[in-house]
């Protein structure tokens, strides 16, 4: 079964259903950008007191809220099933588990509903989640996608049509916002913790490394890597602040969060660092490229200085920054359900046979 027929005046609304981490979200979106309603139920603190997710908590909590969010997305559209055209589902990349239990959710409706099914990656859909609430079009464009699991450069040649061009070789930025907020006795997650803290610091205080390609031009195509490709690298910037905070052999352990020297200024020096490194690879693949715009999304995209960083440099070069709104930036479904609505309209349905994966495609 790859695609059902339609209730007759079934509008082109779109389900999006979200669980490739921690939120259970569902959203119904119209034409790709009108946003009838976005539901998002956060785990934040059921996983804050381990400092990061567990999977299998993770996991059990979509299945108690799936059906319940679902049922809250309806409700606050004003629409019935019968006004869905289709259903769009995370299916990757994430964490097998809690993919696996939207994705059931997903078929079990459009199975019983008679609504075709739509596969959705979840960091194509943070690209299109920047272009949601403008009214023009950026294509071509490049997309710098920034979270606690990537940190990926895409080519955009349309909704449809993204080419990977760079991403992390370790730690993605989320991932060491939250770890070097770990190492500073902050709380999770890591990213708004640091950035508070870091009004108080001097960014200039700790010159941290900055990570940057070995070759004179990162997007040039070798034979081991046969499309343009630069890579980001935040392990030895986590490294150095773990140095700097407990000395080189990492073991002078502060008797306190607070005792550690110039807290302040740790964080907004690694908060720098972060932010030189992704604005310049995201302005040297706009010019490879000769894009005019950068698409920004994902969690870390609520970062308030990576948005004056990135929106000051592409002023400077002649370029135009898109970011979502912040609660665009982080997981949710209304970017499932406004990908979805351009997959569907490509007819790019899907069988119940469909599988999840924990790997980007």
């Amino acid at each position: 079964m790859d695609v059902h027929a339609q209730p007759a005046g079934a509008r082109e609304y779109i389900l999006g259903i979200e669980t490739s981490c921690d939120e259970t979200a569902a959203a119904i979106v119209a034409g790709g950008r009108i946003v009838r309603s976005s539901i998002v139920e956060s785990q934040i603190a059921t996983h804050a007191p381990f400092g990061g997710v567990v999977p299998e908590i993770a996991g059990r909590s979509h299945v108690r809220s799936i059906v319940p969010v679902i049922e809250r997305a309806f409700a606050a559209a004003e629409l019935r099933w019968e006004d869905v055209a289709a259903i769009a589902v995370t299916t990757r990349p994430g964490l097998i588990g809690s993919l696996l239990v939207g994705l059931t959710a997903a078929k079990a409706f459009a199975w019983a509903k008679l609504k075709p099914l739509v596969a959705i990656d979840h960091i194509e859909a943070h690209v299109h989640a920047a272009t949601m609430e403008r009214e023009t079009s950026p294509y071509p464009c490049v997309a710098l996608v920034v979270s606690g699991g990537h940190t990926a450069l895409y080519r955009c040649r349309s909704p449809l049509e993204l080419e990977l061009v760079g991403c992390t070789m370790d730690d993605a930025a989320g991932e060491a916002f939250d770890k070097v907020a770990q190492i500073l006795g902050l709380g999770y997650p890591g990213g708004p913790a640091i950035a508070k803290l870091a009004l108080a610091g001097d960014p200039a205080r700790f010159a941290f490394p900055r990570y940057r390609a070995k070759v004179r031009d990162p997007f040039h195509a070798t034979s081991e890597s046969p499309r343009p490709l630069v890579s980001f690298s935040f392990s030895g910037l986590k490294t150095s602040v773990l140095y700097q905070v407990r000395g080189q052999d990492a073991r002078s352990l502060p008797r306190s969060p607070e005792d550690i020297p110039a807290r302040a200024d740790i964080a907004a020096s690694f908060q720098e660092a972060v932010v030189d490194v992704l604005v310049d690879a995201a302005l040297a693949c706009a010019r490879e490229f000769q894009a005019a715009t950068v698409l920004v999304s994902g969690g870390v995209a609520c970062n308030q200085r990576l948005r004056e960083k990135m929106t000051a440099a592409c002023k400077a070069a002649g370029l135009e920054a898109w970011f979502p709104s912040p609660a665009y930036c982080t997981d949710n479904a209304a970017m499932i359900a406004g990908l979805g609505w351009h997959a569907w309209r490509a007819g790019m349905t899907c069988a119940l046979d469909l599988d999840a994966s924990p790997r980007r495609g």
